[in-house]
């Protein structure tokens, strides 16, 4: 690393606190300090301190623009600091997010060239975000970022893997994995290389926490990746590569992001991301009526698209259950009259209380031509059948192409009161609460890959989600899938409808699978009533990442538990300490390691011919009890290997 040379920090125009050149930049409680100074390049570096530990050491910032790097021999002046605390109904992990930071904004001039463009900080309490603004009128080109992370040494760095050449950055479907964070630039396969989607999450050492390295409020920008160089040391990667993309006018790069975080339930807790992108459009979402969470029925994974009437059949189902929607996947379009068949399955679910979501390839719509002619056509026909939003599939990466076309399709479905659900995408930036309808995005390596030539999904994968890619964000794993569920249990598979967050949650299982299977239909009604959103979320003692995660959501009053267990046999202690005073009716759902194991193709309407059961055919079944419980009085709980726990509490 260069050596440093003096900082260049002044005290603010609003007076704080701490704001000078031995102290830094400070969050509104002063845990979280940010250091800016000039090396010997003159350019700019920072680094980050957690109640007094550095956790990003000195490390470099710079963007280039049309060929010139901006962040080499600049001239930084004072920033400009202002505050602001406000809070905002949030949709996720509870109902109310606060946005609590100290701005600072840098003037810096690049002296080759004359250019002046600005560097902005946030700090927060749980966290730092950054980004480059740059005037300019006419077309820009921005040739890449020397934005850079160097983590401190003994971080375990968590990231995901997807070994099949070209479709982990395409995908962002990986299994997640660890690694020392020294060794993270050779973990990765050479085909694959060292390049990270976001977010890489850090177990700090010593007891330090949790750090986050991601990015938020990606718009009108391409979307970054993060090259592992060595030296404990990530750097901005774009997909475009050296040839660069072009940004219109000024140029506001999105935020890059540091979480930091005490403990797990710090981290899951966190607005961050959320808070870091911009409010709702006023007049875009005049009306929000249309936006429901909800569970959907979904065809996909045990009978495949198959006939217009089994479609019906899954529209009927999801009245029956209860649930809200219906997803119809690919190969609808090639029905004789599709438009008009899909209708009359709109009107068949519109009684019933079940809206319908319908499939469509990128490619069919992401034309830009003419402000997307085409995309706003097809959105037209989609609304005229009655549907309530579309499956989006394929997008395939995150060039900034990729990311207008995105945004387009928010506005454009906005503007129709349509639901969107992201498939074949990137990890969410919190696009949803600029957007909120969309209700999801994949993103996320979920249960439809047990049928792939990959093999199946490892227990310890579901107990990392909650920490790794959820903390950015809702994910669409498509929950439930009892007649394959590799290496978990029923109970396992339940427990992932508490412990993983999207507000539609589209269940993979066959609908009469779930109600009626001899094994499993006890547990049907209790899980009919686990909502999709949630009021208040506690991550619970002995989580930890890839392990266990043990997690209690409200939903009113009533306390929602799910439990993971992505390790061997374990006994674990529920303390229901979370719960508020008072005698409560309890159902649970658990492993029932006393019962012979059970084949899954009993359970009635297995995979078709969509894929293959794997190497796992058995599985430990659950069992169902009920009994009362009380704050004070833990409850002992034995999961199977791969196991899991489930139960909800009402106040007596």
């Amino acid at each position: 690393m260069k050596a440093l040379v003096s900082a260049l920090l002044f005290c603010s125009l609003i007076p704080i606190v701490g704001c000078n050149a031995e102290n830094g930049l400070i969050s509104p409680a002063g845990n979280v300090v940010t250091k800016v100074m000039l090396n010997g390049d003159q350019q700019p570096v920072y680094s980050i301190s957690f109640k007094g530990t550095t956790i990003v050491e000195p490390s470099e910032l710079g963007i280039i623009v049309d060929g010139v790097n901006l962040g080499v021999g600049v001239t930084i002046g004072e920033p400009v600091h202002s505050t602001s605390d406000t809070t905002y109904v949030s949709r996720g992990n509870d109902t109310e997010a606060r946005d609590h930071y100290n701005l600072y904004t840098f003037p810096v001039q690049h002296t080759a060239s004359g250019r002046e463009y600005s560097l902005e900080f946030r700090l927060y309490d749980d966290g730092v975000a950054y980004r480059y603004i740059v005037p300019g009128s006419g077309v820009q080109r921005v040739g890449g970022e020397s934005s850079s992370w160097k983590i401190l040494a003994g971080a375990k760095t968590w990231y995901f893997e997807r070994l099949t050449p070209g479709w982990k950055l395409k995908s962002y479907a990986g299994t997640w994995l660890t690694v020392p964070v020294g060794k993270l630039h050779t973990a990765t396969p050479k085909k694959v290389g060292p390049i990270q989607g976001t977010p890489l999450i850090f177990d700090l050492p010593d007891d330090l926490g949790y750090a986050v390295v991601t990015k938020a409020a990606t718009y009108n920008y391409s979307g970054m990746r993060l090259e592992a160089v060595g030296d404990r040391t990530l750097v901005a990667n774009f997909t475009e590569g050296a040839d660069g993309f072009d940004v219109d006018g000024m140029i506001t790069t999105p935020w890059r992001v540091t979480m930091l975080a005490d403990d797990l339930n710090e981290l899951v807790n966190s607005d961050l991301i959320e808070n870091l992108n911009p409010a709702p459009d006023p007049e875009l979402f005049a009306d929000t009526s249309y936006i429901k969470p909800g569970r959907s029925a979904w065809s996909w994974e045990t009978r495949g698209l198959d006939s217009v009437e089994t479609q019906a059949e899954f529209i009927q189902l999801a009245g029956e259950m209860g649930f809200e929607y219906s997803t119809v996947d690919d190969g609808w379009k090639e029905w004789e009259n599709p438009w008009g068949t899909m209708k009359s399955l709109c009107d068949l679910g519109r009684p019933l209380g079940v809206g319908v979501f319908l499939w469509v390839h990128s490619n069919d719509i992401d034309d830009p031509a003419n402000d997307y002619q085409e995309m706003r056509d097809y959105f037209d026909k989609v609304a005229a059948a009655g549907s309530v939003g579309l499956k989006i599939d394929f997008m395939n990466g995150e060039t900034k192409v990729l990311v207008d076309f995105e945004i387009a399709v928010l506005k454009n479905a906005a503007m129709r009161k349509l639901l969107i659900n992201f498939h074949g995408c990137h990890a969410a930036t919190g696009e949803a609460r600029t957007y909120p309808n969309e209700v999801t995005r994949e993103g996320i390596r979920g249960i439809e890959v047990n049928k792939h030539k990959e093999g199946q999904l490892p227990a310890s994968h579901n107990a990392a989600l909650t920490f790794t890619r959820f903390v950015v964000g809702q994910g669409d794993y498509t929950p439930i899938l009892y007649t394959n569920p590799g290496p978990t249990t029923c109970a396992h598979q339940f427990a992932t409808l508490v412990t993983f967050y999207s507000p539609l949650q589209t269940y993979a299982e066959h609908p009469a699978t779930m109600m009626h299977a001899s094994k499993l239909k006890d547990a049907f009604p209790v899980m009919q009533v686990i909502p999709t959103v949630w009021d208040e979320t506690i991550v619970l003692p002995e989580s930890e990442i890839g392990v266990l995660t043990a997690m209690a959501r409200r939903s009113g009053e009533d306390w929602f538990v799910g439990v993971v267990n992505g390790a061997g046999q374990r006994d674990y202690t529920l303390d229901l300490s979370f719960l508020p005073a008072g005698d409560y009716e309890v159902e649970m759902v658990s492993d029932d390691l006393a019962a012979e194991p059970v084949d899954v193709t009993s359970f009635g309407f297995n995979l078709k011919a969509k894929g293959k059961i794997g190497e796992w055919k058995t599985t430990v079944p659950f069992k169902v009890n009920r009994g009362t419980a009380h704050r004070s009085e833990p409850l002992q709980i034995l999961m199977a290997e791969g196991g899991g726990y489930f139960a909800v509490f009402r106040k007596k």
